[in-house]
């Protein structure tokens, strides 16, 4: 019975690089088993009408919410905000709220910077969150539901399909075979 050493650079070298290859083939391969899983079984999001944002105006120490429609403008000081989309997920599965804003800070000559465009998650407000020297604002969720997203394909049939990731069900285990260095 051989011994595969994984620590040390010694004479062992060999076998510790074909164990660690092993390994690594076996992580990627169970990766992406999981990954395919995981898409299968992903909930779907439901889009919404409104995002409801925080506001801190830093000079007042004032915090405002505000509820905006999607596609239109809201006014907080001297930031427009607009958000473009507002996703939530179902009541029973873990909060997951999203949206994609645009913020424009309107300057003293009335022209407007864009100064954020991106994902603002509510779970994590400290990620993507509007940082401004005078006002700060972030996403605290969603409201007024519109539609769901298309449900996700069963896992049953999915695993059934040609082309799909992972051996058939009724397949015979892999066997490796040793092959002497």
């Amino acid at each position: 019975m051989k011994r595969y050493v994984i620590h040390g650079f010694g004479r062992h070298r060999e076998r510790t690089r074909t164990a660690l290859a092993h390994a690594c083939l076996a992580a990627v391969w169970l990766a992406a088993a999981a990954g395919s899983s995981a898409a299968q079984v992903a909930s779907p999001h439901i889009e919404n009408a409104v995002a409801e944002f925080s506001a801190l105006d830093k000079v007042t120490a004032r915090i405002s919410k505000l509820e905006v429609p999607l596609n239109k403008t809201a006014t907080f000081g001297s930031l427009r905000i607009t958000p473009r989309a507002c996703y939530t997920r179902q009541p029973t599965e873990p909060p997951k709220t999203t949206s994609f804003v645009e913020v424009d800070e309107v300057l003293l000559d009335n022209k407007e910077k864009r100064i954020f465009t991106g994902w603002m998650f509510a779970e994590s407000p400290g990620l993507n969150a509007v940082e401004h020297p005078v006002f700060d604002v972030w996403l605290t969720g969603c409201s007024s539901p519109i539609r769901t997203s298309a449900a996700p394909q069963q896992p049953d049939k999915a695993a059934h399909e040609p082309g799909a990731a992972g051996p058939p069900p009724d397949a015979e285990p892999l066997r490796r075979r040793r092959v002497p260095r």
